[in-house]
C-alpha cells in the first residue's frame, strides 16, 4: 500500500506530525508496536508523576502534625489503590491518544513492528507499504547493563516499576540520577526502606555539586541510605530477595534487599527496524544522526524524540514535531539548536533547570555573574513548611543574558519558566531584576536574587 508520509511510533512527536500532514491533504499512515502514547504516557511522566503525587500525600499526612493537624493512627499505604489510581490517570491519557488518531482524517493507524526494507518501504507482519517520506519516532527502553543480564536475578526497570501493586521491604535501586531518585524518595515514602547505589562519586553527575549535593542531603533526611562510588557491581539471589556486590571505600562489600530496580540510562530502539536497509547508520551509541533539521542521512527520512539522542524529555520531543512541521509544511525555519536545555527532576521539593550549568559557564571562559537564594529567604517556603534547597542564576557580565539557573525548591519546577521565558525573548536579565512580582510566590525572590549578582570567581 503507497502513502504520501509513514510515521513509525506513537509517541509524543508522532501523532501531532501525523495530524499536520493529514489536515494538509496527504495520505499518512502511524505504525505503533504497542501502546499508543509512547513512554511519557505508559511508563513515563505520567504515571510516574502520578505515584510521586501518591507518595507526597503519604510524606504529608505523616507531617501533618507540625502544620496543627492530627491524623488519628498510623498513616498506611495501600499500594493497590495507588496503582490504580495510576492506572485510571495513565490509561486516561493513553485511551485519549487512541481516539485521537483514530479520528485523524486521512491518516490510517497500523498495528505491528515496522522494518526498512529500503528507503522507500517498510513491512509489517508481511505486508508492506511504501511513502515518500517517512518519520521515525520509536523512543527508547531502559539499559540493562551486562552484569545483570548475566545473572538469574529477577529486577525491575522504569517501565515495570510502575505496575509493582506491592510495597518492598528493602528497595535497592542501581542508578543515582533523575530516574532513580524519583523513585527512591518515592518508595521510602511510600514506607520501603531505600538503598541507591551509584558508580559515581555523586548523585546526577551531570548536575554542578551544590546542587546534586543538595538533593542527596534532601533525600538522606527522608531516610533515604547512598553508596556512591560503588564499582564492581554484581548480583546474586538470596533467600529474602536479592544482594548487591558493593565495592566502595566505606560500608559492607554487599547490599541486601527484597527487591531491585535498575535505573543506569537508556538506550534507543533502533536494534530492530531494519535502518541498514534504509542506508542509515547509527552513532556508536545506537541514536539515529538527525541535522538540525531532524534529517537523516538519507533523503525523506527524519528522527523525533529519544531515538535521535538530541532530547530526551517528552517536551523535546514534541518541540521536534513543531520543528518538522514547521520546516516542511509551513514554510517556516526552525532548529533544534534554537531551544534551551531545559529539565526537571521530580523529586519533592523539585528541581528546575534552566540553560548552562555552573560547571559549563566556568568552563566556557566568559565572564559571568552569579546569584544564590537559599529558601529558607522565601516566605511561600516558610509558610508552607518545606525550606529546603536553594535557587542559584547565572548572566553573563557583558550581554546580561540569563546563562542558566537552577531551582531546587518549592515550586522551582514551576518558577524556573519566568528565566527560561526571558532566555527565549532574548532580553537581559533585568527585565525580570525590575519587574513586580506577586508576593507571597517563590518567584518574587527571582528578582531579588537578580539584584544581587557577584561575580562568578
Amino acid at each position: 500500500m503507497e502513502y504520501d508520509a509513514i510515521v513509525i511510533g506513537a509517541g509524543q512527536a508522532g501523532p501531532p506530525l501525523a495530524e499536520r500532514l493529514g489536515q494538509a491533504g496527504h495520505r499518512v499512515a502511524v505504525i505503533e508496536r504497542h501502546r499508543m502514547g509512547g513512554t511519557c504516557v505508559n511508563v513515563g511522566c505520567i504515571p510516574t508523576k502520578t505515584l510521586v503525587g501518591s507518595a507526597r500525600v503519604a510524606y504529608y499526612a505523616r507531617e501533618a502534625s507540625k502544620f496543627g493537624v492530627e491524623v488519628a493512627g498510623d498513616v498506611r499505604v495501600d499500594m493497590k489503590k495507588v496503582k490504580a489510581r495510576k492506572d485510571e490517570v495513565a490509561g486516561a491519557s493513553e485511551q485519549g491518544v487512541t481516539a485521537w488518531l483514530d479520528g485523524m482524517e486521512g491518516v490510517d493507524v497500523i498495528l505491528g513492528h515496522a522494518r526498512f526494507v529500503d528507503p522507500h518501504t517498510v513491512e509489517v507482519d508481511g505486508s508492506r507499504y511504501t511513502a515518500k517520506w517517512f518519520f521515525v519516532d520509536v523512543g527508547a527502553r531502559a539499559r540493562v547493563p551486562d552484569w545483570l543480564e548475566a545473572a538469574d536475578v529477577p529486577y525491575l526497570t522504569n517501565s515495570t516499576m510502575v505496575d509493582v501493586d506491592y510495597l518492598p521491604k528493602h528497595l535497592l535501586v542501581v542508578g543515582g540520577s533523575y530516574i532513580g531518585l524519583e523513585f527512591a524518595q518515592m518508595y521510602r515514602r511510600f514506607g520501603s526502606e531505600v538503598t541507591v547505589i551509584e558508580m559515581q562519586p555523586q548523585v546526577m553527575m551531570r548536575e554542578d555539586d551544590d546542587v546534586a549535593a543538595a538533593v542527596r542531603e534532601i533525600l538522606e533526611g527522608e531516610g533515604v541510605r547512598f553508596r556512591l562510588a560503588a564499582a564492581c557491581l554484581a548480583v546474586r539471589r538470596t533467600n529474602g530477595g536479592v544482594a548487591v556486590q558493593v565495592s566502595c571505600e566505606e560500608g559492607p562489600e554487599e547490599e541486601e534487599g527484597t527487591d531491585l530496580l535498575v535505573a543506569v540510562g537508556r538506550v534507543p530502539n533502533t536494534d530492530d527496524l531494519g535502518l541498514e536497509n534504509a542506508g542509515i547508520e547509527l552513532d556508536e551509541r545506537g541514536f539515529i544522526p538527525v541535522d538540525d533539521e531532524l534529517r537523516t542521512q538519507v533523503e525523506g527520512i527524519w528522527a523525533l524524540g529519544e531515538v535521535n539522542g538530541r532530547g530526551a524529555f517528552t517536551h523535546t520531543s514534541y518541540n521536534d514535531f513543531e520543528i518538522v512541521a514547521a520546516n516542511l509544511l509551513d514554510g517556516d525555519t526552525r532548529r533544534v539548536s534554537d531551544r534551551f536545555t531545559c529539565y526537571g527532576l521530580f523529586v519533592d521539593p523539585p528541581l528546575g533547570r534552566v540553560g548552562m550549568t555552573e560547571r559549563e559557564v566556568r568552563a566556557s571562559g566568559r565572564p559571568a555573574l552569579i546569584g544564590m537564594r537559599p529558601m529558607s529567604r522565601v516566605g511561600r517556603a516558610r509558610e508552607f513548611g518545606d525550606t529546603r534547597g536553594f535557587m542559584k542564576v547565572l548572566v553573563d557580565a557583558e550581554t546580561k543574558e540569563i546563562l542558566g539557573a537552577a531551582l531546587l525548591g518549592l515550586n522551582g519546577d514551576e518558577a524556573v519558566h519566568s528565566l527560561l521565558d526571558v532566555m527565549y525573548a532574548k532580553r537581559p536579565y533585568t527585565v525580570i531584576s525590575r519587574s513586580v512580582p506577586i508576593h507571597p510566590t517563590v518567584s518574587e525572590l527571582i528578582p531579588t536574587m537578580l539584584q544581587d549578582l557577584r561575580p562568578l570567581s
